[in-house]
């Protein structure tokens, strides 16, 4: 039910969405509470820094494959610039915080449930990620995860990271 509601409501804006979140043009600002709820975030508001933008939910089985992956990128290269920012669309924010029980992480968690930010970037599916570059410019996205997309993620974190 929750997947069903998810994806009618971002079909139904993400064709308004489609011209905030382009490749190679800025990030939409898009602050939204932490999962804690005790500050906000921005993921276009990191200037000087790479970050890797994540939409997840608690029932998203590649999330959780993910998780361990992002959370050691934001350990080895956190202090080169880099900054994860995952922003949960559970509607129930328990859920989130069994998953997080489950799958621990060190990043920042966003939690926006009524779905502002997945629309203002278009996404289409769990997990979406975007690579946002030093300038604030969205400079990929990439639907989905595999373990065996992690090497070539972290190479294209790797070449953002050397770009001044």
């Amino acid at each position: 039910m929750k997947i069903t509601a998810l994806t009618l409501c971002l079909l139904a804006f993400g064709s308004m969405a489609t011209q905030a979140a382009e490749l190679n043009a800025p990030a939409p600002g898009c602050r939204v509470q932490t999962l804690t709820g005790q500050s906000s975030v921005d993921p276009a508001a990191f200037p000087g820094k790479v970050v890797y933008l994540d939409f997840w939910a608690s029932w998203c089985i590649p999330c959780a494959k993910s998780f361990p992956v992002l959370d050691q990128w934001q350990s080895e290269l956190g202090g080169r610039g880099f900054e994860v920012i995952a922003i949960n669309l559970d509607e129930e924010r328990q859920e989130a915080l069994d998953f997080l029980q489950q799958h621990p992480v060190r990043f920042t968690i966003g939690a926006d449930p009524a779905g502002k930010c997945p629309r203002l970037y278009a996404v289409r599916g769990m997990p979406t990620s975007y690579l946002i570059d030093r300038q604030g410019r969205i400079r990929e996205v990439h639907e989905g995860f595999k373990t065996s997309d992690a090497a070539g993620l972290r190479a294209r974190i790797e070449s953002l990271l050397s770009e001044r």
